[in-house]
């Protein structure tokens, strides 16, 4: 058993951190403050071989893996988790599944490109009425000459005001099975999807949109792979995204701590540093404590990817643990820094609205807590 990342892997989280302190640090607060992404830092992040990180150099990744994905993620997430949701819904939700199963015309028209930073991608799943039940997806598509016509809706899906793509979910059978969810890939803009930009509490850096579908026509072509229900295409794509997601969501947490433990270093009341006092420090340890749980926690699931026997219960563990932990750690964060804690000069106060999406976001957190549960009785 090795705890060690690789040299390669360390290179690769130096690559990551410089970068983002250089080049994407500087994008935050204006990101934030206007509620749009720096559409720009796709480019960059496609220059850079952070998109293909986890994708076989063969289909125009960079060769390495979910260990990889993982750190390039976090370090994203370290200076901003709204950045990193972006990020996440285009590299892997966007385009993992036309890597696992589409055609070679898709992979042509659609990965590489998005691999590149050329185009951005998205993830249509969660509904109005349902959220992410996949079984109660109302959107539907119907076959007709050549193609497909779907009608719906979708709502919070990331990066849709500004994707050039989607990879979008509808039923194409009327019963509630598996076997009738289909994935469909749908260049944007188009003019039967509507999208409104939604503005959000949590991270504001990144796009989200509600999305009216109204009859949209979709050529043979576009359904993913050639073939209809890719129901477990999804839940491969979510299970193997938790992992992600819970990296970017530990870096949301060192970043807080990083801030929290530089300004209880700073900060002096009554002729000493607030770290010496304990309840400060016994505050600060609990955090590293909390993060180093996670990050354990992290990192097994991205082993257990890479060993390709990641499980749904395990995927949901992973992220339950890291993103309670960050909500905690984001929390005491403010609480260290006191009144200058929810003030906008420093960004606690921003990567706890972000931790807080994440106890919400690619799952709550009594649905994680399901899927461990029945889990539990298959023993």
């Amino acid at each position: 058993m090795d705890f060690e990342f690789s040299s390669e892997h360390k290179a690769l989280r130096d690559t990551v951190r410089r970068f983002m302190h250089e080049e994407a640090e500087p994008l935050v607060r204006e990101a934030d403050e206007t509620e749009r992404f720096p559409r720009g830092l796709f480019r960059r992040w496609g220059d850079l071989g952070l998109i293909g990180a986890r994708y076989p150099e063969a289909d125009g990744g960079s060769g390495m893996d979910k260990i990889a994905d993982c750190i390039v993620r976090e370090e994203i997430g370290r200076v901003s988790q709204a950045f990193c949701a972006a990020f996440s819904a285009h590299s892997h939700l966007g385009i993992w599944p036309i890597w696992k199963i589409g055609t070679a015309e898709q992979k042509a028209r659609f990965f590489t490109p998005a691999v590149r930073g050329e185009v951005v991608a998205c993830f249509g799943l969660s509904e109005p009425e349902g959220g992410s039940n996949i079984r109660a997806m109302r959107t539907k598509a119907r076959k007709v000459d050549g193609g497909w016509r779907i009608s719906g809706a979708k709502m919070y899906i990331t990066n849709a005001p500004c994707a050039d793509f989607m990879m979008l979910a509808a039923r194409t059978a009327p019963e509630l099975t598996a076997s009738s969810v289909s994935l469909f890939i749908v260049p944007l803009p188009d003019p039967a999807v509507r999208i409104d930009h939604l503005r959000k509490e949590g991270l504001r850096g990144s796009e989200t949109g509600l999305l009216a579908i109204e009859d949209l026509f979709v050529p043979d072509s576009g359904l993913l792979g050639g073939r209809v229900g890719t129901y477990p295409v999804i839940l491969d794509s979510l299970a193997e995204n938790r992992v992600g997601v819970a990296a970017s969501i530990l870096g949301v947490a060192r970043g807080a701590f990083d801030e929290a433990r530089r300004f209880a270093r700073q900060r002096e009341v009554g002729g000493r540093a607030i770290v010496e006092y304990q309840a400060i420090a016994h505050r600060l340890a609990d955090m590293a404590a909390a993060i180093e749980a996670a990050h354990w926690m992290v990192y097994y699931g991205a082993w257990r990817v890479d060993r390709g026997d990641l499980d749904m219960s395990t995927a949901s563990k992973v992220k339950l643990v890291a993103s309670e932990n960050a909500l905690k750690v984001t929390e005491d964060a403010i609480r260290i820094l006191g009144g200058a804690g929810i003030m906008r000069d420093h960004r606690v106060g921003m990567h706890h609205r972000d931790a807080l999406v994440y106890v919400i976001g690619e799952g709550t957190s009594d649905i994680q807590r399901n899927i461990i549960a029945r889990a539990l009785g298959e023993d």
